[in-house]
Protein backbone atom coordinates (compact mmCIF):
# COMPACT_ATOMS: atom_id res chain seq x y z
CA UNK A 1 0.00 0.00 0.00
CA UNK A 2 1.40 3.59 -1.06
CA UNK A 3 1.28 6.26 1.27
CA UNK A 4 -1.63 7.95 -0.41
CA UNK A 5 -3.43 4.70 0.51
CA UNK A 6 -2.10 4.44 3.83
CA UNK A 7 -3.21 8.44 4.55
CA UNK A 8 -6.65 7.37 3.11
CA UNK A 9 -7.39 4.47 4.95
CA UNK A 10 -5.84 6.61 8.29
CA UNK A 11 -8.38 9.18 7.54
CA UNK A 12 -11.51 6.74 7.05
CA UNK A 13 -10.22 5.25 10.53
CA UNK A 14 -10.43 8.46 12.06
CA UNK A 15 -13.94 9.52 10.97
CA UNK A 16 -15.27 6.22 11.73
CA UNK A 17 -13.63 6.54 15.47
CA UNK A 18 -15.27 9.65 16.03
CA UNK A 19 -18.67 9.16 14.34
CA UNK A 20 -18.56 5.87 16.81
CA UNK A 21 -17.64 8.08 19.56
CA UNK A 22 -20.75 10.62 18.70
CA UNK A 23 -22.91 7.35 18.56
CA UNK A 24 -22.12 6.26 21.64
CA UNK A 25 -22.31 9.86 23.14
CA UNK A 26 -26.20 10.35 24.92
CA UNK A 27 -27.90 13.57 22.76
CA UNK A 28 -29.33 15.97 25.28
CA UNK A 29 -30.34 18.67 21.98
CA UNK A 30 -32.85 18.09 20.19
CA UNK A 31 -33.02 17.10 16.87
CA UNK A 32 -34.14 20.27 15.74
CA UNK A 33 -30.96 21.73 17.03
CA UNK A 34 -28.80 19.67 14.83
CA UNK A 35 -31.03 20.59 11.81
CA UNK A 36 -30.56 24.35 12.45
CA UNK A 37 -27.16 24.89 14.01
CA UNK A 38 -25.27 21.93 14.15
CA UNK A 39 -22.44 23.19 15.34
CA UNK A 40 -24.42 24.13 18.66
CA UNK A 41 -25.73 20.86 18.73
CA UNK A 42 -22.09 19.29 18.52
CA UNK A 43 -21.10 21.77 21.66
CA UNK A 44 -24.19 20.93 23.82
CA UNK A 45 -23.80 17.48 23.77
CA UNK A 46 -19.83 16.98 23.10
CA UNK A 47 -18.63 19.77 25.59
CA UNK A 48 -21.52 20.97 27.95
CA UNK A 49 -23.42 18.15 29.22
CA UNK A 50 -20.47 15.02 28.18
CA UNK A 51 -17.83 17.61 30.31
CA UNK A 52 -18.87 20.37 31.92
CA UNK A 53 -22.12 18.91 33.83
CA UNK A 54 -19.89 15.53 34.65
CA UNK A 55 -17.13 17.58 36.54
CA UNK A 56 -16.57 16.66 39.75
CA UNK A 57 -15.68 20.01 41.34
CA UNK A 58 -19.61 20.41 41.35
CA UNK A 59 -22.19 17.99 42.10
CA UNK A 60 -24.49 17.24 39.88
CA UNK A 61 -27.23 18.64 42.41
CA UNK A 62 -25.16 22.00 42.82
CA UNK A 63 -24.96 22.28 39.02
CA UNK A 64 -28.97 22.28 38.45
CA UNK A 65 -29.60 24.79 41.23
CA UNK A 66 -26.94 27.41 39.75
CA UNK A 67 -28.62 26.43 36.13
CA UNK A 68 -31.89 27.10 37.18
CA UNK A 69 -30.85 30.38 38.98
CA UNK A 70 -29.25 31.32 35.89
CA UNK A 71 -32.50 30.55 33.90
CA UNK A 72 -34.69 32.18 36.08
CA UNK A 73 -32.66 35.29 36.92
CA UNK A 74 -32.42 36.15 33.20
CA UNK A 75 -36.18 35.38 32.23
CA UNK A 76 -34.81 32.27 30.27
CA UNK A 77 -38.21 30.55 30.83
CA UNK A 78 -38.01 28.52 27.80
CA UNK A 79 -35.40 26.38 29.12
CA UNK A 80 -36.78 26.38 32.96
CA UNK A 81 -39.11 23.02 32.51
CA UNK A 82 -36.40 21.04 31.11
CA UNK A 83 -33.98 22.20 33.91
CA UNK A 84 -36.59 21.54 36.88
CA UNK A 85 -36.84 18.29 35.69
CA UNK A 86 -33.37 17.51 35.96
CA UNK A 87 -32.99 19.25 38.98
CA UNK A 88 -35.50 17.12 40.49
CA UNK A 89 -33.50 14.28 39.25
CA UNK A 90 -30.45 15.37 40.61
CA UNK A 91 -31.94 15.64 44.43
CA UNK A 92 -33.32 18.74 44.27
CA UNK A 93 -36.57 19.08 46.02
CA UNK A 94 -39.58 20.75 45.43
CA UNK A 95 -39.37 22.58 48.42
CA UNK A 96 -35.78 23.89 47.73
CA UNK A 97 -37.16 24.74 44.24
CA UNK A 98 -40.15 26.91 44.97
CA UNK A 99 -37.55 28.69 47.24
CA UNK A 100 -35.01 29.19 44.57
CA UNK A 101 -37.84 31.22 42.82
CA UNK A 102 -38.53 33.18 45.65
CA UNK A 103 -35.57 33.94 46.66
CA UNK A 104 -35.07 35.06 43.04
CA UNK A 105 -37.89 37.55 42.91
CA UNK A 106 -36.17 40.10 45.05
CA UNK A 107 -32.79 39.44 43.77
CA UNK A 108 -33.92 39.66 39.80
CA UNK A 109 -38.00 40.89 40.28
CA UNK A 110 -41.41 39.59 40.47
CA UNK A 111 -41.81 39.03 37.02
CA UNK A 112 -39.20 36.26 36.28
CA UNK A 113 -40.15 34.82 38.92
CA UNK A 114 -43.83 34.49 38.30
CA UNK A 115 -43.16 33.40 34.90
CA UNK A 116 -40.84 30.32 36.31
CA UNK A 117 -43.60 29.70 38.49
CA UNK A 118 -45.70 28.52 35.21
CA UNK A 119 -42.94 26.54 33.60
CA UNK A 120 -41.89 24.33 37.00
CA UNK A 121 -45.49 24.17 37.26
CA UNK A 122 -46.57 21.95 34.16
CA UNK A 123 -43.59 19.74 35.52
CA UNK A 124 -45.28 18.95 38.79
CA UNK A 125 -48.12 18.36 37.08
CA UNK A 126 -46.59 16.07 35.09
CA UNK A 127 -44.49 14.35 37.66
CA UNK A 128 -48.03 14.31 39.87
CA UNK A 129 -45.81 16.74 42.66
CA UNK A 130 -48.89 18.18 44.76
CA UNK A 131 -48.83 21.54 46.74
CA UNK A 132 -45.17 22.70 48.34
CA UNK A 133 -45.85 22.73 51.99
CA UNK A 134 -43.41 25.43 53.68
CA UNK A 135 -40.51 24.14 55.96
CA UNK A 136 -41.32 23.37 59.35
CA UNK A 137 -37.64 23.65 60.08
CA UNK A 138 -36.13 26.16 62.46
CA UNK A 139 -35.38 29.14 60.90
CA UNK A 140 -31.52 30.19 60.10
CA UNK A 141 -29.55 31.54 62.71
CA UNK A 142 -27.58 34.44 61.20
CA UNK A 143 -24.22 35.86 62.53
CA UNK A 144 -25.28 38.85 64.57
CA UNK A 145 -21.77 40.59 64.38
CA UNK A 146 -22.19 40.15 60.81
CA UNK A 147 -25.61 41.20 60.81
CA UNK A 148 -25.06 44.34 62.62
CA UNK A 149 -21.80 45.25 60.81
CA UNK A 150 -24.19 44.87 56.98
CA UNK A 151 -27.71 46.59 58.46
CA UNK A 152 -24.99 49.52 59.65
CA UNK A 153 -23.90 50.09 56.43
CA UNK A 154 -27.44 49.87 54.73
CA UNK A 155 -28.79 52.32 57.62
CA UNK A 156 -25.40 54.86 56.72
CA UNK A 157 -25.19 54.35 52.77
CA UNK A 158 -28.99 53.80 52.18
CA UNK A 159 -31.12 55.37 53.92
CA UNK A 160 -30.32 58.84 53.54
CA UNK A 161 -31.42 58.89 49.94
CA UNK A 162 -34.28 55.92 50.38
CA UNK A 163 -35.25 55.18 53.32
CA UNK A 164 -38.12 52.68 52.25
CA UNK A 165 -35.47 50.57 50.49
CA UNK A 166 -32.92 50.43 53.40
CA UNK A 167 -35.92 49.80 55.91
CA UNK A 168 -37.15 46.87 53.39
CA UNK A 169 -33.40 45.19 52.92
CA UNK A 170 -32.78 45.22 56.95
CA UNK A 171 -36.31 44.18 57.60
CA UNK A 172 -37.66 41.99 55.20
CA UNK A 173 -34.80 40.61 52.69
CA UNK A 174 -32.07 39.99 55.39
CA UNK A 175 -34.42 40.04 58.52
CA UNK A 176 -37.06 37.40 56.59
CA UNK A 177 -36.17 35.86 53.67
CA UNK A 178 -32.20 35.14 54.18
CA UNK A 179 -33.30 33.17 57.29
CA UNK A 180 -35.63 31.04 55.89
CA UNK A 181 -34.88 27.09 56.08
CA UNK A 182 -36.36 26.14 52.93
CA UNK A 183 -32.72 26.94 51.57
CA UNK A 184 -29.89 26.62 53.44
CA UNK A 185 -27.38 29.62 54.13
CA UNK A 186 -24.93 27.70 51.60
CA UNK A 187 -27.33 27.53 48.87
CA UNK A 188 -28.98 30.58 49.30
CA UNK A 189 -25.14 32.12 48.89
CA UNK A 190 -24.96 29.69 45.86
CA UNK A 191 -27.78 31.05 44.01
CA UNK A 192 -27.80 34.83 44.98
CA UNK A 193 -23.65 34.63 43.35
CA UNK A 194 -25.11 32.60 40.54
CA UNK A 195 -27.98 35.49 39.90
CA UNK A 196 -25.81 38.59 40.30
CA UNK A 197 -23.07 37.54 37.92
CA UNK A 198 -25.75 35.82 35.30
CA UNK A 199 -27.49 39.69 35.20
CA UNK A 200 -24.31 41.60 35.41
CA UNK A 201 -23.84 42.65 38.84
CA UNK A 202 -20.13 41.34 39.50
CA UNK A 203 -20.06 44.88 42.15
CA UNK A 204 -22.15 43.44 44.74
CA UNK A 205 -20.00 39.83 44.86
CA UNK A 206 -17.50 40.29 47.15
CA UNK A 207 -20.41 40.67 50.18
CA UNK A 208 -21.76 37.47 48.83
CA UNK A 209 -18.85 35.60 47.72
CA UNK A 210 -17.78 36.30 51.47
CA UNK A 211 -21.19 35.07 52.77
CA UNK A 212 -21.51 32.13 50.65
CA UNK A 213 -17.60 30.87 51.65
CA UNK A 214 -18.23 31.52 55.43
CA UNK A 215 -21.49 28.91 55.02
CA UNK A 216 -19.29 26.42 53.44
CA UNK A 217 -19.25 27.09 49.41
CA UNK A 218 -15.30 26.22 48.81
CA UNK A 219 -13.39 27.94 46.84
CA UNK A 220 -12.80 25.80 44.33
CA UNK A 221 -16.72 25.62 44.38
CA UNK A 222 -17.20 29.35 43.55
CA UNK A 223 -14.80 29.03 40.53
CA UNK A 224 -16.31 25.83 39.37
CA UNK A 225 -19.64 28.16 39.69
CA UNK A 226 -18.19 31.02 36.56
CA UNK A 227 -17.30 28.36 35.19
CA UNK A 228 -20.40 27.08 34.66
CA UNK A 229 -22.37 29.90 34.27
CA UNK A 230 -20.34 31.10 30.92
CA UNK A 231 -22.38 28.28 29.29
CA UNK A 232 -25.87 29.77 31.05
CA UNK A 233 -24.78 33.61 31.28
CA UNK A 234 -22.61 34.33 28.59
CA UNK A 235 -18.55 34.30 28.30
CA UNK A 236 -18.60 37.81 29.15
CA UNK A 237 -20.66 37.94 32.28
CA UNK A 238 -18.43 34.66 33.78
CA UNK A 239 -15.42 37.04 32.53
CA UNK A 240 -16.15 39.85 34.36
CA UNK A 241 -16.86 38.42 37.96
CA UNK A 242 -13.41 36.80 37.84
CA UNK A 243 -11.25 40.04 38.75
CA UNK A 244 -13.50 40.54 41.89
CA UNK A 245 -13.70 36.85 42.78
CA UNK A 246 -9.87 36.97 42.32
CA UNK A 247 -9.84 40.29 45.27
CA UNK A 248 -12.42 38.12 47.37
CA UNK A 249 -9.83 35.37 47.17
CA UNK A 250 -7.06 37.18 47.85
CA UNK A 251 -8.50 39.07 50.73
CA UNK A 252 -9.86 35.56 52.46
CA UNK A 253 -6.05 34.18 52.13
CA UNK A 254 -4.43 37.61 53.21
CA UNK A 255 -2.28 37.74 49.85
CA UNK A 256 -1.89 40.95 47.86
CA UNK A 257 -4.31 41.72 46.02
CA UNK A 258 -3.90 40.21 42.23
CA UNK A 259 -1.07 38.46 43.35
CA UNK A 260 -1.68 34.51 43.82
CA UNK A 261 2.12 33.93 45.11
CA UNK A 262 4.87 35.94 46.46
CA UNK A 263 6.68 38.16 43.84
CA UNK A 264 10.09 35.63 42.85
CA UNK A 265 12.97 36.37 45.21
CA UNK A 266 10.49 37.99 48.08
CA UNK A 267 11.39 37.10 51.42
CA UNK A 268 8.85 34.66 53.18
CA UNK A 269 7.16 36.74 56.56
CA UNK A 270 6.36 34.89 59.64
CA UNK A 271 4.80 36.15 62.22
CA UNK A 272 5.85 39.90 64.01
CA UNK A 273 8.50 39.90 60.99
CA UNK A 274 9.16 42.83 58.62
CA UNK A 275 8.00 42.11 55.03
CA UNK A 276 9.75 43.49 52.09
CA UNK A 277 8.95 43.41 48.31
CA UNK A 278 11.59 44.70 46.40
CA UNK A 279 10.36 47.63 43.70
CA UNK A 280 12.71 45.12 41.10
CA UNK A 281 10.64 41.94 42.43
CA UNK A 282 7.20 43.81 42.31
CA UNK A 283 4.66 43.30 39.28
CA UNK A 284 3.46 45.72 37.22
CA UNK A 285 0.27 44.86 35.35
CA UNK A 286 -2.28 46.59 33.56
CA UNK A 287 -5.53 47.80 34.86
CA UNK A 288 -8.04 45.43 34.11
CA UNK A 289 -10.15 47.11 31.07
CA UNK A 290 -13.35 47.38 33.10
CA UNK A 291 -12.66 49.31 35.28
CA UNK A 292 -10.20 51.99 33.55
CA UNK A 293 -10.05 54.06 30.53
CA UNK A 294 -6.85 54.19 28.27
CA UNK A 295 -2.87 53.51 29.21
CA UNK A 296 -2.66 51.94 33.15
CA UNK A 297 -0.54 50.25 35.40
CA UNK A 298 -0.73 48.70 38.72
CA UNK A 299 1.67 47.87 40.78
CA UNK A 300 3.58 47.42 44.34
CA UNK A 301 0.01 45.66 45.32
CA UNK A 302 0.01 45.17 49.35
CA UNK A 303 -2.31 44.33 51.51
CA UNK A 304 -1.26 43.75 55.06
CA UNK A 305 -1.88 40.67 56.94
CA UNK A 306 -4.91 39.71 59.19
CA UNK A 307 -5.99 41.54 61.23
CA UNK A 308 -5.07 44.33 59.14
CA UNK A 309 -7.79 45.69 56.71
CA UNK A 310 -5.98 48.29 54.99
CA UNK A 311 -4.63 47.67 51.30
CA UNK A 312 -3.21 49.65 48.41
CA UNK A 313 -1.37 50.27 45.25
CA UNK A 314 0.75 52.23 42.77
CA UNK A 315 -1.23 53.20 40.16
CA UNK A 316 0.73 55.28 36.71
CA UNK A 317 -1.86 56.43 34.33
CA UNK A 318 -0.54 57.28 30.99
CA UNK A 319 -1.93 60.85 29.65
CA UNK A 320 -5.88 61.05 29.16
CA UNK A 321 -6.26 57.84 31.39
CA UNK A 322 -8.68 57.49 34.20
CA UNK A 323 -10.23 55.53 36.44
CA UNK A 324 -14.30 54.22 36.06
CA UNK A 325 -16.98 56.04 38.38
CA UNK A 326 -16.41 53.99 41.85
CA UNK A 327 -16.81 54.29 45.61
CA UNK A 328 -14.93 52.77 48.49
CA UNK A 329 -17.03 51.56 51.56
CA UNK A 330 -14.56 53.15 54.06
CA UNK A 331 -12.98 56.16 52.05
CA UNK A 332 -9.54 56.18 50.16
CA UNK A 333 -6.85 57.96 50.30
CA UNK A 334 -4.36 58.98 47.51
CA UNK A 335 -0.75 60.37 47.38
CA UNK A 336 0.08 62.02 44.32
CA UNK A 337 4.08 60.88 43.28
CA UNK A 338 4.33 62.50 39.63
CA UNK A 339 3.03 64.45 36.96
CA UNK A 340 0.01 65.86 36.74
CA UNK A 341 -3.77 64.74 37.85
CA UNK A 342 -7.50 65.22 38.20
CA UNK A 343 -10.16 64.15 40.68
CA UNK A 344 -13.40 64.95 40.97
CA UNK A 345 -16.51 63.64 42.96
CA UNK A 346 -20.24 63.46 41.35
CA UNK A 347 -21.82 66.78 41.17
CA UNK A 348 -18.26 68.68 42.22
CA UNK A 349 -15.78 70.27 39.97
CA UNK A 350 -12.69 69.01 38.73
CA UNK A 351 -9.98 69.60 40.87
CA UNK A 352 -6.18 69.10 39.59
CA UNK A 353 -3.57 67.70 41.87
CA UNK A 354 0.44 67.24 41.93
CA UNK A 355 3.12 65.69 43.10
CA UNK A 356 3.08 66.31 47.29
CA UNK A 357 -0.99 66.10 47.22
CA UNK A 358 -2.97 64.16 49.41
CA UNK A 359 -6.39 63.41 48.25
CA UNK A 360 -8.94 62.27 50.40
CA UNK A 361 -12.34 60.45 49.21
CA UNK A 362 -14.77 59.78 52.20
CA UNK A 363 -16.81 56.72 52.60
CA UNK A 364 -19.39 55.65 49.63
CA UNK A 365 -18.75 58.98 47.51
CA UNK A 366 -19.04 57.97 44.13
CA UNK A 367 -15.53 59.83 41.84
CA UNK A 368 -12.78 58.96 39.47
CA UNK A 369 -9.39 60.26 39.05
CA UNK A 370 -6.84 60.15 36.73
CA UNK A 371 -3.83 61.97 34.59
CA UNK A 372 -4.20 64.87 32.85
CA UNK A 373 -4.75 65.01 29.16
CA UNK A 374 -1.59 66.17 28.13
CA UNK A 375 0.55 64.62 31.31
CA UNK A 376 0.91 61.18 33.06
CA UNK A 377 0.50 60.96 36.74
CA UNK A 378 1.31 58.32 39.45
CA UNK A 379 -0.39 57.91 42.77
CA UNK A 380 -0.26 55.60 45.63
CA UNK A 381 -3.78 54.67 46.40
CA UNK A 382 -4.85 52.95 50.39
CA UNK A 383 -8.11 52.03 51.07
CA UNK A 384 -9.79 50.19 54.03
CA UNK A 385 -11.45 47.13 53.35
CA UNK A 386 -15.06 46.31 54.78
CA UNK A 387 -16.77 42.94 54.84
CA UNK A 388 -14.06 41.81 52.24
CA UNK A 389 -15.02 44.67 50.24
CA UNK A 390 -12.58 47.50 49.16
CA UNK A 391 -14.09 49.24 46.21
CA UNK A 392 -17.22 49.65 43.99
CA UNK A 393 -17.10 49.85 40.85
CA UNK A 394 -19.76 51.62 38.23
CA UNK A 395 -19.56 52.96 34.92
CA UNK A 396 -16.57 54.53 33.07
CA UNK A 397 -16.14 58.49 33.13
CA UNK A 398 -17.11 59.79 29.70
CA UNK A 399 -19.39 63.54 30.49
CA UNK A 400 -17.15 64.58 33.54
CA UNK A 401 -16.26 68.79 32.49
CA UNK A 402 -12.59 69.14 32.37
CA UNK A 403 -11.59 66.04 31.34
CA UNK A 404 -9.56 67.38 27.97
CA UNK A 405 -8.23 70.23 29.83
Amino acid sequence: MNNFAASLALSALATTAVAAEELRRPRVAPEAVYQVAPGLGQFTDGVLFSEVWVRDALKPRDRSLVTLAALIATGKTAEVGVHTARALDTGVTPVEIGEVITHLAFYSGWPNALSAVTEVQRVYVDRGIGPVDPSAAARIELNGAAEAARSATVTATVAPTVPELAELTNRVLFGDLWRRSELTARDRSLITITALIAIGQPEQLPFHANRAMDSGLTRDEVAETVAHLAFYAGWPRAFSAVPVLQRVFDSRAGAPAQAAAPAPGAPAASAGELKIVRAKDAPSVPGPAHYFTGSVRVSGNFKGDAPARVSGATVTFAPGARTAWHTHPLGQTLFIISGRGRVQKEGGPVEEVVPGDLVWIPPNVRHWHGASAKQAMSHLAVAEELDGKVVTWMEKVTDAKGLDE
